[in-house]
């Protein structure tokens, strides 16, 4: 593994990065050695799995994680059969999140279930069954799934099912984690206080994996970097990341500091430095490094690191840097 020795180091790739760098920027990761290259599937932006299997394909050794397919978004025996086909072309280098999708996206699409947990944790079941080569029935369940009869040809089974995580962040959600799924993909900010509380909530009683992502600037001038970081900071004020604030002994002051700010921009900037070292890994290298170490020893398997700035493929070579 890259980096600390303890877990892997990965990369995100920037949803709006402009067409022509995607590939480009997968590869330079590659050539790198960062260990991970995750993409989202934001609504209006990139498809997760148009985007995984573009990368795959492109790079020779990176794992490539989806984070993450909306739960409501598609029927779970198409989603089977997407990630069963990446899982056989590419084996061994996939991890897939699943997750309920951002309320207010899901409403716009005529998609948010009637019950988001019991259809979230009903795919993760009949999934991981239909991955295995198994028929899945669940046309005579009370839960959301309804299928009568379905499996993959054993053509399309894969030798080996990758790791499917749970892209969530509420206390249900996250015990639902811990029940039915491999893993736990933590959207940005992650510090390891909210890494040890969301373990709490998952308690898994088997290996759980763990992907952190975070705002990342690294430069061996740490002021540059922490002014890169903030750029990365600028929605965490709003009331969707308040799980990840609250284990935090300044989350009172931080959301008093977003109530007294006119503008998310204006929030990033007043943030006071420290604040950003806490909630990005940022700074010179051996900042970084020592900020990865700490999420390691908390519990993250995965650090999943955000470019910031005006030019992600040069922040790609700062980041190199903690490797």
């Amino acid at each position: 593994m890259a980096g600390t020795g303890r877990g892997r180091v990965g990369v995100l790739l920037p949803r709006d990065l402009d067409a022509a760098r995607v590939l480009p920027f997968a590869r330079r990761a590659d050539e790198l050695g960062f260990d991970e290259l995750w993409v989202v599937e934001d609504l209006g932006f990139r498809g997760g799995v148009a985007q995984a299997a573009a990368v795959l394909a492109s790079t020779s050794r990176l794992r490539v994680g989806v984070g993450v397919l909306p739960a409501g978004a598609r029927n779970v025996a198409f989603t089977a059969m997407e990630v069963a086909t990446l899982a056989q072309l590419f084996p061994g280098r996939l991890d897939v999140g699943l997750g309920h999708g951002m309320p207010a996206w899901m409403r716009s699409v005529g998609q948010w279930p009637a019950s988001p947990l019991a259809l979230l944790e009903q795919q993760f079941g009949v999934l991981a069954d239909l991955l295995r080569g198994r028929a899945c029935d669940a046309t005579a369940s009370a839960g959301p799934v309804r299928l009568d009869g379905v499996r993959l040809d054993p053509s399309a089974v894969p030798a080996q099912v990758p790791p499917l995580l749970a892209g969530v962040r509420g206390p249900r959600s996250l015990a639902l984690a811990g029940r039915a799924a491999d893993g736990t993909v933590l959207a940005e900010p992650v510090t390891p206080e909210y890494v040890r509380a969301a373990l709490e909530q998952v308690a898994a009683t088997g290996p759980h994996l763990v992907v952190a992502y975070n705002a990342a600037a690294v430069h061996p001038d740490e002021a540059t970097a922490l002014a890169a970081a903030r750029t990365g900071l600028e929605w965490i004020g709003e009331p969707d990341w308040a799980p990840h604030l609250a284990p935090l002994p300044f989350a009172a002051d931080l959301a008093a500091l977003r109530r007294d700010c006119g503008s998310r921009e204006e929030f990033a900037r007043r943030l006071p430095d420290a604040w950003v070292h806490r909630l990005a890994v940022t700074g010179t290298p051996e900042q970084a490094r020592a900020r990865l170490a700490g999420l390691f020893a908390a519990g993250v398997t995965s650090a999943v690191l955000i470019p910031t700035g005006d030019d992600p493929l040069r922040a790609l070579e700062h980041l190199a840097t903690v490797l």
